[in-house]
């Protein structure tokens, strides 16, 4: 376990570089949900009643300069040569056809969100991975007094509406923790065949991982990009490079259809 100071270091370091970047996003789904998971909300980018504001042009981090997942955000890939980069990605992405969901459950993968998933960035430094993930993005970040851990306030560039939201604990839903490649997709594409250990990796890797608006993850449910993409367009790109960087690091397929998508964000 890190020992506090430690922690508190790799936090500041993380909010000053994503300063020079721009901005730096942040989230939280203080139920734990994920994007397998459908709680009420008001619609994408209402921020559940915690405050939204256009999000900064430029915020996070370009997801081909950030393939382990460590560095805060999604960025817009708006550049020819880095679209082009995003298509060549995209392409290693193998396919097949979607299984049946016989047998998923959350717990299948293992429980959330545990800091104990070996083999992926940020296990085991004594925070769980949701909290992990908000000091990764977050702005403007308040810990639970005596805690150097527990976010309870922060600011949230959210990629996937573009807007900006004022997170309070109390109201924990407006910001939830997805799945890029949801639990329930990776097990009916693969993973069911995988052992406890690479299903809990995938379910705790911060590559597959962002803190968003929780009534836009709430509509995505455990869809794929062919049914369904973020609200801001020009994330898209962005959000199919991810989706592929999971893909490629897991063996993990995904359908035609949703291929079809991912290449049509990047301009292909």
């Amino acid at each position: 376990m890190n020992r506090p100071g430690e922690r508190i270091s790799r936090v500041l370091a993380a909010v000053l570089t994503t300063a020079v970047a721009a901005a730096v996003l942040t989230g939280c789904d203080g139920s734990g949900l994920s994007g397998d998971a459908k709680p009420s909300g008001s619609g994408p980018g209402s921020g559940s009643g915690s405050g939204s504001a256009p999000a900064a042009a430029g915020s996070g981090t370009s997801p081909l300069a950030n393939p382990e997942g460590a560095k805060p955000g999604l960025a817009p890939l708006t550049s020819e040569q880095d679209r082009a980069a995003a298509r060549r990605l995209i392409e290693k992405v193998t396919t097949k056809g979607r299984g049946p969901k016989t047998g998923y459950a959350r717990d299948r993968f293992g429980y959330a969100w545990m800091d104990t998933a070996d083999g992926v960035p940020l296990a085991r430094n004594g925070c769980d991975t949701r909290n992990d993930l908000l000091a990764r993005d977050g702005r403007n970040l308040r810990y639970r007094s005596g805690s150097d851990c527990v976010v309870v306030a922060m600011t949230l560039n959210d990629p996937y509406t573009g807007t900006v939201i004022d997170w309070r604990k109390q109201k924990a839903a407006a910001v939830q923790i997805d799945h890029v490649v949801p639990l329930s997709y990776g097990w009916q594409m693969g993973a069911a065949r995988w052992d406890k250990a690479k299903r809990q990796q995938f379910a705790n890797d911060p590559l597959n991982l962002l803190p968003v608006d929780g009534p836009a993850n709430s509509s995505k449910s455990d869809s794929g990009p062919a049914s369904w993409l973020p609200p801001s367009k020009r994330i898209r790109c962005s959000y199919a490079v991810r989706i592929s960087q999971v893909a490629v690091k897991y063996d993990l397929p995904v359908t035609a259809a949703d291929k079809e998508s991912m290449l049509t964000q990047c301009g292909g």
